[in-house]
This record gives structure tokens, sequence and C-alpha cells, in this order.
């Protein structure tokens, strides 16, 4: 009897995951079933790229996970029963409805924007989270005029790199960043610095210290009454995990993340294991992962070697994920690269411009790539069948020679 491994989500965290679990898992009796809405990979640490005009590699998942064992349904999630052990799929394109039983369940469903119940968001502004997002921002963007104004709301590094990529692309537009406190507060001095020279040539102008209180079609009002012109508005202030937990019996946080041990392991349900955006870890210091591809690959590995693992008996592997570096780019030509303690808390090296841009483009092709081969040295079943048979011919030849 088969053991059935349904993966839901397949952005980098979920598909990263599903190709491990085929790699280690490479055998008849498992099954693994992977489900997305979309049937091709979504880099969305380039969606700040999309939107500025940039056009991203294809890369379908029935080329990546071809050969793998790995069965992939186009569908939605719109339940996810703990009790029962099955998840209710709607067709992508209809009403139709299916429903999957599991004996194990990976969750990396992600997170999209969040709103925050900011007056006039939902109707007004645009975001970077998802291709549909930045398709439509992309949209927006070709039909101003030059001199018109466009606000990113957001300070961090999806703010950032939106500003930036955004400025460069369109030198002939007025582009602002609102941010809640400093620019790159949390950055080391040698990273402030820099950062502030990038937006200073690009001519971004920073609104510091300015917590955006409501939204309106053609400007931004700050908690203290100033207006900022805005025809159009990018925000990037936070974001949410997916509902679908909440309606679940699991351990959740406060903020609707799955809680689970250092294996990704719910610590309600034991069937179920939850990777990436949502899912709440604790990382080193005792500090929460934060919501990031940094967390979210390492944390699909151990997700998908701990399931690997239980299933066949051997000792489960534990390795505490920890940060090395936060990549920024901000534009083509000039990055930022700040290196962090194992906390995530910077220090004071850094990599700057042309070399840090590289550095960043090195690290998104690498997850890309990973993603894009995830059963490099594993033979798919068809070679591996073929193998057996051309052994086999081979003996019955000698035997008969």
């Amino acid at each position: 009897m088969q053991h059935r491994i349904v993966v839901l989500g397949a952005g980098y965290t979920g598909a990263v995951a599903a190709g491990r679990l085929a790699k280690r898992l490479h055998r008849e009796d498992v099954a693994i079933t992977l489900v997305n809405p979309e049937p091709d990979f979504v880099e969305r640490v380039r969606l700040h790229q999309l939107a500025a005009g940039q056009d991203l590699a294809p890369r379908p998942f029935s080329e990546m996970f071809a050969g793998t064992g790995v069965e992939l349904k186009l569908a939605k999630v719109t339940t996810v029963d703990v009790d029962r052990k099955t998840v209710t799929l709607t067709a992508v394109d209809g009403p139709a409805r299916e429903e999957l039983q599991y004996d194990t369940v990976l969750y990396a469903l992600g997170s999209g924007w969040n709103d925050e119940g900011v007056p006039g968001n939902a109707e007004h502004v645009h975001e970077v989270s998802s291709r549909r997002g930045a398709l439509r921002l992309r949209e927006r963007l070709a039909t101003l005029d030059a001199g018109r104004p466009v606000v990113v709301v957001g300070g961090g590094l999806t703010g950032l790199e939106a500003a930036t990529e955004i400025a460069e692309a369109r030198p002939d537009l007025d582009v602002a960043l609102a941010a809640r406190g400093a620019l790159g507060d949390w950055l080391s001095e040698k990273g402030r610095a820099h950062l502030r020279k990038v937006v200073d040539e690009l001519g971004v102008k920073v609104h510091e210290h300015t917590e955006v209180s409501a939204v309106a079609v053609d400007d931004v009002t700050a908690a203290d009454g100033t207006t900022i012109p805005a025809e159009v508005t990018v925000w990037t202030a936070g974001f949410a995990v997916h509902p679908i937990a909440r309606a679940t019996a699991m351990e959740l946080t406060d903020h609707g993340q799955i809680v689970v041990d250092s294996t990704m392991r719910s610590v309600s349900h034991p069937d179920v294991y939850a990777v990436g955006d949502a899912a709440m870890a604790i990382g080193p210091g005792g500090k929460p992962l934060r919501m990031s591809c940094a967390s979210g690959v390492p944390m699909a590995w151990q997700a998908a070697d701990a399931i690997a693992a239980r299933l066949t008996g051997t000792k489960v592997p534990s390795v505490t994920i920890r940060y090395f570096q936060q990549c920024i780019s901000l534009g083509r030509k000039e990055g930022l690269i700040q290196f962090v303690t194992a906390d995530d808390r910077a220090v004071d090296r850094a990599l700057t411009g042309r070399v840090a841009a590289l550095y960043k483009e090195l690290i998104c092709k690498g997850a890309a790539w990973g993603v894009a081969h995830p059963t490099v040295g594993i033979p798919s079943r068809r070679r591996r069948v073929v193998r057996q048979e051309t052994r086999s011919r081979a003996g019955v030849e000698a035997t008969a020679a």
C-alpha cells in the first residue's frame, strides 16, 4: 500500500520540498502529489522586475518534474481537514471539486499581500507579492505619462527593491518611498550609506517615519495628516499568510501560521508539516524565522528530510536554520549584500555596487535552478526501468552464450 504525500503549494518551498521528497523517496510504495493553481513556477523574488517591465523565463512544472514520479494537480486548495486527513480542491477553470486523501501533508501555501485594514487599500493599491499583481502593476505603469507620481509604501526589502526597480526602469516618473522608520534602519552604517546614495541617484524621494493611514485614488495620507501625491500606490508594508489553516484544528499563532517543531512538523498534528511563510518555526536565539525565501528553502529541506527519515526508519536530521546575509537588488546595476549574524542582525560587513548586484543575481539564479532541477543525481523511473530491462537482457544473453 502506498504512503500518500500531498504537497500544497508550489512556490519556492513547496516545489523544493516536492523535489527533495522525490529524491529521498524514489520508490513504488510512496506517491507524491503536488497541488498548485498555476502550471509553471513563479520566481516571487523577481516580481518587482516583472512589474517594472522585464520578462521572466517560463519554468513549466510539467518539465521540471518530468520523470520524477511527482504528480502535479492544477487546482486551488479550498479546505484541509486534518481530522479526516483530506484536502478539498477546486478546479482552476471551473467549479469541479475533488477530495484527496493523504497520509502526510506538507502545507506550503505561503502568503500574500496584507492591506492591514488601511482604508482605501482594497480599492486603490497595487501589490507585487503575486504574478497577477505584478502584471497588473506593469500594465498600469505603462499608461503613466512622464512626471506622474508613484508611491511605494513599505521600507523593507520588497519596498526597496520595488521603488528602485521602478525608478531605474522609468526615470521619467516621480517615484517616492514611504517608510515607517528611518531608511534602512536595520542595516549597518555602510549599508545605510550605500542605500541612501543609490536612492538619491535614482531620484527616489524618501518619506521617513511615515505611516500611511489611508489611500485614495490620487494620494496617500500619513498618520500625521500629511498627504503624498500618488497616481499609483504600491503596497509592500506587510504580508498575510494563506487563510486556509485558520479553518483547521491545528495549533496556530495569532497571525495564522502553523506552529511547528524543529523538523517542521505541526506540534498538534503529526501528519502535517508546514514550511515557508505558512509556518512559525524558531531559529537561532529563540527568535521566529522571518517570512522570506532565505528561511523557506532550508525549512523545505528540513521537512522533506524528516518525512523521508520517518518513513524509512532512519535517524531524523535536525539542522539549525540560520541566516548569513540579506540580498537586496537596487535596480539592475546596483545592489546591497548585508551580512548578518545567525539570528539576522546586521554586522559591519556589506557588499555594495555592481558586485553586490551580480551576487544577488547569482543567488536568484541558484534558487531557481534548485527548483527546476529537483532530483539531480536520481534517475527517473523511466530511465531506471530501461536500465533494469537492459541488465535483464544482458543476463539472458550471457546465459544463452
